[in-house]
């Protein structure tokens, strides 16, 4: 990817991002304090228990769960514009990675494979310096090295700095996929309707922070509730309804779909599958950049676009596999 864009990209996502902040926190106001961790957690019953039973016995050696599948509405009612309209959606069951791929996992890949990332054959990505507090390009960054040369990828980290390319091809080796929008939503929200995150309504539930996210005023006020400056080991919070580990912040994750601003509003509703061209691809999940004045990325209906080549220091991926 060209420098120059990707400072259009950053530049247009910040610029994009603030645009929509004041809006989003005017159109989802605190929720009441009475919404229990617990309540919000529980999972639904499957549509089908016979096939998920049979599903389950079928259940891969990878760490994966099986999401029943079933209708949803997709969207948030009150959310920014390309957020919306609210609208039924079904889809398939599905396998998904209980967490977001990790630097082991991605090296284990390399091993096998002799793989070079986007990154790496370009020299440079782009990283959030936190001292600095802004975008910038970072000599030398790539998985193994995502903040920049004299930075080193931890083990047990989500791995980052991977493109939508290199994300394609460790699912392709691993004989998976990248999830739909529609799948990753409809998983991340754990059988819970009409919640604006995956665990329910409060964003503190019991005062704390059950994901790594941003607290405090970005970008100059970190206040680090949740104990993690930057990225955070895989499972340090508690999973959501279906069992899922960092579904919120920690990194953005790349989806199979290209980004429609308003696909919504004509979206099928059968497994929808994005639009069939774009310029950027779908990214989910918000991440430990996201905070209550910026993104507020960490909503389960938030979405974002990056182009399929460019890497940063707070995207990586899940994957997802078909029974």
């Amino acid at each position: 990817m060209p420098r120059a864009s990707l400072a259009f990209l950053l530049a247009g996502a910040l610029s994009l991002l603030l645009a929509g902040c004041q809006s989003a926190s005017e159109a989802n106001p605190p929720a009441p304090a009475w919404q229990s961790l617990p309540e919000a957690r529980r999972p639904p019953a499957p549509a089908d228990p016979e096939r998920t039973r049979e599903l389950a016995r079928q259940a891969p050696a990878e760490d994966m769960v099986l999401i029943p599948g079933g209708a949803f509405d997709m969207g948030v009612a009150n959310g920014l514009d390309h957020e919306r309209p609210v609208h039924r959606v079904t889809v398939k069951p599905f396998w998904m990675d209980r967490h977001e791929v990790t630097v082991a996992e991605f090296a284990r890949f390399v091993a096998k494979t002799g793989y070079q990332t986007e990154a790496e054959k370009y020299g440079w990505a782009g990283a959030f310096d936190p001292a600095k507090g802004e975008w910038g390009v970072a000599e030398g960054a790539n998985w193994q090295h995502p903040d920049g040369a004299d930075s080193t990828a931890v083990a047990d980290e989500p791995v980052c700095q991977v493109s939508w390319n290199d994300a394609v091809a460790y699912a392709k080796w691993a004989e998976k996929r990248l999830p739909t929008e529609a799948e990753w939503e409809f998983a991340a929200r754990g059988g819970l309707e009409d919640q604006l995150y995956a665990w329910g309504s409060d964003l503190r539930p019991h005062g704390k922070p059950v994901a790594n996210w941003w607290q405090g005023h970005f970008p100059d006020a970190p206040v680090d509730e949740d104990g993690f400056a930057g990225r955070a080991p895989v499972g340090s919070f508690p999973g959501n309804g279906y069992g899922l580990l960092d579904i919120t912040g920690n990194v953005w994750e790349w989806t199979a779909d290209w980004l429609g601003w308003d696909y919504y509003a004509h979206s099928p509703s059968e497994s929808p599958r994005g639009p069939d061209t774009g310029k950027e691809k779908a990214i989910r999940g918000g991440s430990w950049l996201c905070s209550e004045n910026f993104c507020q990325g960490f909503r389960v209906g938030a979405r974002m676009g990056s182009e399929p080549d460019s890497g940063l220091n707070n995207l990586g991926f899940r994957c997802v596999r078909d029974p």
